[in-house]
């Protein structure tokens, strides 16, 4: 099955794939597959995956075990690097079904890693 998505990028991920936008066609129905497929196509999963628990956290930020209310945290290995976020539809993935957070033809996702400057 196909699906197609369109896919908003901003900061770090909008340099590096060189579009701001892009419709995005991809064999699944899921955001995993959307995400295999698409950082086969623009070599940005560094930006935004964290593959271990502590390329997820900015040092310097508390530990959180148990997070709070109904905040969920996903798996290592689909975590998101840090200032990084995953959007469908404008919810972040985690308070979805993470990775397999099912996607149909129109949906937007958003892959964002916003700019940050420190003075």
């Amino acid at each position: 099955m196909e699906t197609t998505v369109e896919v908003k990028l901003t900061g770090h991920v909008r340099s590096a794939a060189g579009t701001h936008r892009t419709e995005f066609t991809f064999e699944g129905e899921t955001l995993r597959a959307f995400l295999d497929a698409f950082f086969e196509a623009y070599d940005v999963r560094d930006l935004v995956i964290a593959e271990r628990e502590a390329d997820a956290t900015t040092r310097g930020w508390a530990r959180v075990e148990r997070p709070p209310g109904t905040w969920r945290k996903n798996p290592e290995g689909e975590q998101t690097r840090p200032y990084a976020r995953v959007l469908v539809n404008g919810v972040f993935n985690e308070n979805l079904d993470g990775f397999d957070t099912r996607l149909e033809d129109g949906d937007r996702v958003a892959l964002m890693k916003p700019f940050l400057f420190c003075l």
